[in-house]
């Protein structure tokens, strides 16, 4: 449609979903292809009235294998691509987040995690698929996922997620919850020319000489269909022609190190958290998602009582800011980990904590922890 915005600037209010279906638009993503299913399903809805109109594809698929599929497909094509799913249809797509890990295709895929297993709560919030986020396929690789907690970061990650996966060219995760999903409020929205916008690498090399998997600081550029340069891209482990010629160890160990390299190395780059009051804190929350604001509650209330906490909120979860824990833990007494799941990142906590105890708060069902529960957590052990 002739003068349809591409960034809707200025103030709005909106939900987690439509900020995050805005920010894909902004980062300059062109096509979706996704699957209705609660409660991610208002990213489809609304990405399919304002995609066409600034000259993007917008596909409902039959199902959540072939919206991967065809995401890696539009990615392969030169476009900006995402998908947006919530739990069961996150593990459909599992083998081909490998595939796109394998081939290196940049994506994004959302998804807007409620309370499981199977089909679980449908409606309701939770946090048990951040552990799945990262090991969810099978073999060595390495993603980016990222944990908003407010509307605005709905809309700012979005684009980060982006931007990270052009850069690395890596399939990034926008791991929400459906509370920060369907929540409304105030996102601010910058001018096209204030966004940062990153793009994958492109080949300097002639056509002829062109080797599709040949990497220029761990990550190799990218030439897409249509653009005259020849190459293959498969699942298999190949060559840095692309060519499975060869299954030998060297082979694998030499693609698959690089895939894990290529995040691992370049992890002080990618990770961000939020820090507060961490300085003197004796006693650390660690907290993401819609739990972490209920944390930053607590928080503040116990240091008015002469409790000496801090929130550590890791915005990254993968790759997860280990240096950072560990830090938080040099002088703390206990760290705290509240999660809606079963324990999942407390187990890296503890890992990095490297014998500070670590105490896990789970909780399961449909309401986020609240900032008085953390508090009594806080309390029994911060005297």
């Amino acid at each position: 449609m002739a003068g349809e915005k591409t960034v809707l600037t200025g103030v709005h209010f909106m939900s987690g979903d439509i900020a995050c279906a805005e920010g894909a638009i902004a980062a300059g993503c062109r096509f979706f292809a996704g699957y209705p299913i609660t409660p991610a399903t208002e990213i489809a809805e609304h990405i399919a009235v304002r995609m066409p109109k600034v000259g993007g594809i917008y596909i409902q698929m039959e199902d959540e294998i072939a919206s991967i599929a065809a995401v890696i497909g539009a990615s392969y094509a030169g476009l900006k691509a995402m998908t947006a799913t919530s739990g069961p249809g996150f593990s459909l797509m599992q083998e081909n987040i490998g595939l796109a890990a394998m081939t290196e295709a940049p994506c994004v895929i959302v998804d807007v995690m409620r309370g499981g297993p199977s089909t679980g709560q449908p409606t309701l919030p939770g946090q048990q698929d951040v552990m799945q986020a990262k090991w969810g396929s099978h073999g060595d690789y390495e993603i980016i996922a990222l944990a908003p907690s407010s509307v605005q970061e709905m809309f700012d990650l979005t684009i980060n997620a982006f931007n990270l996966a052009e850069a690395y060219r890596v399939p990034t995760l926008v791991m929400a919850d459906e509370v920060v999903a369907h929540m409304w409020e105030r996102v601010t929205i910058p001018s096209a020319e204030e966004i940062k916008i990153v793009n994958r690498k492109k080949p300097s090399t002639p056509s002829d000489k062109y080797m599709p998997f040949m990497p220029d600081d761990l990550v190799p550029p990218m030439a897409c269909f249509g653009e005259g340069f020849r190459f293959h891209a498969t699942g298999l482990t190949h060559d840095e022609y692309g060519y499975p010629r060869t299954q030998s160890s060297e082979t694998q160990m030499k693609l698959v190190q690089r895939l894990c390299d290529k995040i691992r190395k370049n992890a002080d780059k990618i990770i961000r958290v939020e820090e507060q009051m961490l300085d003197d804190a004796e006693i650390v929350v660690f907290a993401y998602g819609i739990v972490a604001r209920a944390a930053l509650s607590s928080v503040r209330k116990a240091r008015q009582q002469g409790i000496k906490a801090g929130l550590l909120r890791p915005i990254t979860l993968w790759p997860f800011p280990e240096k950072h824990v560990a830090k938080a833990a040099e002088k703390a007494k206990a760290i705290i980990v509240p999660e809606m799941n079963c324990g999942q990142m407390v187990r890296e906590v503890e890992r990095a904590a490297k014998g500070t105890p670590v105490f896990h708060m789970p909780k399961l069902g449909e309401e986020p922890h609240t900032p008085m529960e953390i508090l009594e957590f806080i309390r029994r052990y911060g005297r």
